[in-house]
């Protein structure tokens, strides 16, 4: 599981207490002296507040802070209001990715373009996200390993199948055969 980033800002004691605890937290933290160094921040905050995020350049938004007005707090409960905003986050993000010309939603499931959906199964999810991120083409082997957790000397017939469906579903649904496209070097999006 990937951990997401927490980015603390003007709060360099709450990093170090964290810091101290990096092993038990199912987040990444991150210190920022100053909110200059970090972003520019909405003026409605209050300067007393603690500011966490989950932020980066390509992601500026009020709705991606947590922000903390109400002092003291113990730690135990800062924790937990963290990993609620993250999960808050995630499940957002989760709702809406694209790739190519389709909406793809993690949570319900379904892949969309034009308003027509199609509902898949979490291997073929994990399939599409796979692709996309590798942003090269992929052996039948890399995708037994990764998707499936097979070794090489297993069948390839899984995968093929499995590839040969989804193409399937989504050329049936939305008549588009070039969604995932396959090479003698493998299969890419």
């Amino acid at each position: 599981m990937i951990k997401q980033n927490v980015n603390i800002v003007n709060f360099s004691s709450l990093y170090e207490i964290l810091d101290e605890i990096k092993e038990n937290l199912f987040f990444n933290i991150i210190n920022y002296e100053t909110e200059k160094s970090f972003i520019k921040i909405e003026k409605d905050i209050p300067n007393d507040s603690l500011i966490i995020g989950n932020l980066s350049k390509n992601n500026l938004s009020k709705n991606n802070l947590l922000v903390l007005k109400n002092f003291p707090i113990s730690l135990n409960k800062l924790i937990e209001l963290i990993n609620i905003n993250l999960i808050k986050l995630k499940f957002d993000y989760q709702s809406n990715s694209t790739i190519k010309n389709y909406d793809l939603n993690l949570n319900s499931k379904f892949i969309s373009r034009n308003d027509v959906n199609l509902k898949l199964t979490e291997k073929e999810i994990e399939i599409i996200l796979y692709l996309n991120l590798k942003k090269t083409k992929v052996n039948i082997l890399d995708l037994q390993k990764k998707i499936w957790g097979y070794s090489s000397d297993l069948e390839t017939h899984t995968v093929e199948t499995h590839i040969y469906r989804l193409r399937k579903k989504i050329n049936d649904k939305f008549n588009d055969k070039k969604f995932i496209k396959s090479h003698i070097e493998g299969y890419y999006i």
